[in-house]
């Protein structure tokens, strides 16, 4: 329950410790697709040749059969089957092999897989459809579908470059062997389909750069933070215990301090609740108190005694309470929400008002 304060320094190897258990990482999705495609596009140059032969003679087999159907058996059709298998197995499975080694690379070089069960624990919170919602049509929604939209826009607009040129040539396609023209129609589709490939790589760079950046404004602390986090280090485990007790009781006593300041107590009703302010400088309402049960009967208590708006709304204080620390800003996802509730706060505060 730490106050909070500008966040100017670098996070501690204990923070980025603690984020990592927490699943906090900074990770490109658009650098494992570059991963996949890359190894999708070796493993159709090494591997195609090897695809249209095996397609082929399967090809081949069956239009032979089709030509006697009177000598076709039900065996022969199992038969069929099971050589029709082996050839999808033969032929998509080194591709779909590399496909999938090149996706699990992507993920070693950004995240360093260490095993964490934390990771893996049920969460409720994950499952509440209204933050689930509120997700999809959030903030960070809208940016990443402009972000998908700009990547769509350049790697269209690259491959048309490649592709206009070469449509005089495709008429010169006309006539040719079918051999021939497979070959030299597979070498046209993956000159293009290299370039999409670089043009892509590049843009899931920058976007695991931007990753990166947002995740290390994430993980900042300020120096009062820092400062505990190396006295905490340097004590004895008696000493740090102690210590943690009386920070613990003072960072208490400042957060109910901060109630009345509150512009609204958000509650569960009875299990949780949390106190937001927004003075119209920062960029977020932010959570000057929170606590459950009998905590949270006090944040009530207090609130109620200095006239603050008190609201039940469960699943926004569930939500709250569970991803804000004390002192620190809402996450975007939950702007919509909060601009919804302090909306309608300050509509009755202002009919108390006028009347």
């Amino acid at each position: 329950m730490a106050g909070g304060g500008d966040k100017t320094e670098k996070a501690t190897p204990k923070r980025r410790d603690e984020a990592r258990k927490k699943g906090q990482i900074a990770k490109s999705q658009d650098l494992n697709g570059a991963f996949v495609l890359i190894g999708g596009l070796i493993g159709l140059a090494m591997w195609g040749p090897h695809i249209i032969e095996k397609l082929g003679e399967s090809m081949r087999e069956t239009i032979g059969m089709m030509a006697n159907p009177r000598a076709v058996t039900a065996s022969m059709l199992g038969q069929v089957a099971v050589e029709s298998g082996k050839t999808i197995a033969l032929t998509v499975g080194p591709i779909a092999l590399g496909c999938m080694t090149f996706g699990l690379l992507a993920n070693v070089i950004q995240v360093r897989p260490k095993l964490n069960a934390s990771g893996i624990k049920p969460k409720p919170s994950k499952l509440n459809p209204l933050t689930g919602a509120k997700n999809l049509f959030g903030p960070n929604m809208l940016f990443e579908t402009a972000k998908n939209m700009s990547k769509v826009s350049i790697v269209g607009a690259i491959v048309a470059l490649a592709v206009i040129p070469q449509i005089p040539q495709l008429a010169a396609l006309v006539g040719m062997a079918p051999g021939d023209f497979i070959a030299k129609l597979a070498q046209m589709v993956l000159g293009v389909a290299k370039r999409a490939a670089i043009a892509y790589v590049l843009i899931a760079v920058l976007d695991f750069v931007y990753q990166r950046w947002r995740h290390e404004k994430s993980l900042k602390m300020d120096k009062q933070e820092v400062k505990d986090e190396a006295k905490n280090a340097q004590s004895p485990p008696e000493v740090r215990g102690a210590i943690k007790r009386r920070q613990y009781q003072a960072a208490r006593a400042r957060m109910m301090a901060a109630v009345p300041e509150a512009d609204v107590v958000v509650t569960n009703p009875t299990h949780y609740a949390v106190a937001l302010k927004y003075d119209g400088e920062k960029l977020a309402p932010e959570v000057v108190a929170k606590g459950k049960d009998l905590i949270a009967a006090q944040i009530r208590k207090i609130a109620e005694e200095n006239d603050v708006p008190v609201v039940p709304d469960p699943p926004l204080a569930r939500s709250l309470h569970g991803s804000v620390e004390v002192g620190h800003q809402i996450p975007e996802e939950l702007y919509q929400a909060v601009a919804q509730l302090l909306a309608f706060v300050y509509r009755v505060n202002n009919r108390k008002a006028a009347a």
